[in-house]
C-alpha cells in the first residue's frame, strides 16, 4: 500500500512540475513551436483534453498488450489524426514516454532487472545525441518533420515484423571495451528459479548505433524502446529480460534530455500533455489486468497494423496528399 501510495505521489509531483514549468515559459517566452497549439478547429478548447484522454486511455491499453511504449503509438497517431502543431505532439510523446520509464525505472532496478552499467555509457550517448535531436527537429519545418516521422514509423512497422527476440543469447566471450568498462551481471530468472550469468560483446557497434537511436529520439519525441531491446539484445547479446529492463530505465534519461530542449522553446502544452499522461497510465493499469487473459500475438498484429496506418498519414500528410 506505501509503495502505491508513493506512486501516486511521484505521478502528482510530476505532473505539478509539467504545469508548472510550461506556464513559466509560456509567461516569459514566445513560444518557437508554432503561433498557435490547434489549427483548423471549431471546437471547443476544453473538448480537446477530454478527447485526448479517452484515446490515450486506449492507447495506453494496446500499448501493453502489444509491448511496445506508449510514445510510438502516440505521436503518429495524434499528430495524424488531431489539429495539434507537430512540434506540441511531439513534446507531449516525450513526456508521455518518460512518466511511463519513471513509474517502471525504481522498480526495475531494485528488482535487479535493469543493469546501471550497461544503462550509464548508453545513456550518455543517447541521452547528448536526443539533445541534438531536438534541436534538429524543432528547427525543421513541419513538412519535413511529418514526412521522416511516417517513413521512420513504417520503419518500426518492419523492424517489428522482422524482429526476432532471444531469451539467452549466446555469448561465447566479452569484448575488450564491455570487460573495461566492467558490463557483466547476473539475474535471478523468477519462471526457473535459476541465477542467469550474462556478458556483452559487440560494445562499440552498439554504442555507435545509440548516436542515431538519441537523435531519433529527441527528433520525433517517439521514446526509444522500440529500437533500445533489439540492440541490446541482438546485436549487444544481452538477455531479453535486461534489456527490456534497463531499455525502460533508458528512456527516463534519454527522454528528459530530449524534453527540456522542447519545454525551453514553448512546445509543451499542458492541455495535451496532462490528460494524455494520465490517460496512458491509467489504460497501461487496465491492460496489465487484460494481459492475462489475451493472446499477445493478437494483439502484436494490432498495433502493428494501427502504426502502418499512421505512418501513411503521416507521411501522406507531409507530402501533401492528405491534409
Amino acid at each position: 500500500m506505501l509503495e502505491k501510495n508513493l506512486k501516486l505521489l511521484s505521478l502528482a509531483v510530476f505532473l505539478l512540475i509539467v504545469l508548472f514549468s510550461a506556464a513559466q515559459v509560456f509567461a516569459t517566452a514566445e513560444p518557437s513551436a508554432a503561433e498557435t497549439p490547434v489549427t483548423g478547429s471549431s471546437m471547443p478548447w476544453w473538448a480537446w483534453p477530454l478527447i485526448l484522454f479517452v484515446v490515450t486511455f486506449l492507447l495506453g491499453i494496446v500499448a501493453v498488450l502489444g509491448g511496445v511504449g506508449g510514445g510510438v503509438l502516440f505521436v503518429p497517431i495524434i499528430g495524424g489524426f488531431f489539429p495539434f502543431h507537430i512540434d506540441f505532439v511531439r513534446g507531449a510523446g516525450l513526456l508521455v514516454a518518460l512518466a511511463g520509464a519513471l513509474a517502471a525505472g525504481p522498480g526495475l532496478l531494485k528488482k535487479g532487472m535493469a543493469d546501471l552499467r550497461l544503462a550509464i555509457p548508453v545513456a550518455v550517448i543517447a541521452s547528448a545525441c536526443a539533445i541534438v535531436g531536438a534541436m534538429i527537429g524543432l528547427a525543421l519545418p513541419a513538412k519535413v518533420v511529418n514526412i521522416a516521422l511516417g517513413g521512420t514509423i513504417l520503419g518500426i512497422v518492419g523492424i517489428m515484423l522482422m524482429a526476432k527476440k532471444s531469451e539467452y543469447p549466446d555469448v561465447r566471450q566479452a569484448d575488450t571495451l564491455s570487460t573495461a568498462l566492467r558490463i557483466t551481471g547476473v539475474y535471478h530468472e523468477a519462471s526457473s528459479g535459476q541465477n542467469i550469468n550474462w556478458k556483452i560483446h559487440r560494445t562499440p557497434q552498439g554504442l555507435a548505433t545509440f548516436i542515431i537511436i538519441g537523435i531519433m529520439a529527441g527528433m520525433f519525441g517517439l521514446g526509444a524502446g522500440w529500437a533500445n531491446v533489439p540492440v541490446l539484445n541482438l546485436m549487444m547479446g544481452a538477455p531479453l529480460k535486461v534489456s527490456v529492463a534497463t531499455s525502460k530505465f533508458l528512456l527516463s534519461i534519454t527522454d528528459t534530455s530530449a524534453a527540456w530542449i522542447y519545454v525551453n522553446n514553448g512546445a509543451v502544452l499542458p492541455m495535451m500533455v496532462v490528460p494524455s499522461i494520465i490517460g496512458i497510465m491509467l489504460g497501461s493499469i487496465v491492460g496489465v489486468q487484460i494481459l492475462a487473459k489475451t493472446k499477445p500475438a493478437a494483439v502484436r498484429y494490432i498495433v502493428i497494423a494501427m502504426l502502418l496506418f499512421a505512418g501513411s498519414r503521416a507521411l501522406m500528410k507531409g507530402l501533401g496528399i492528405w491534409n
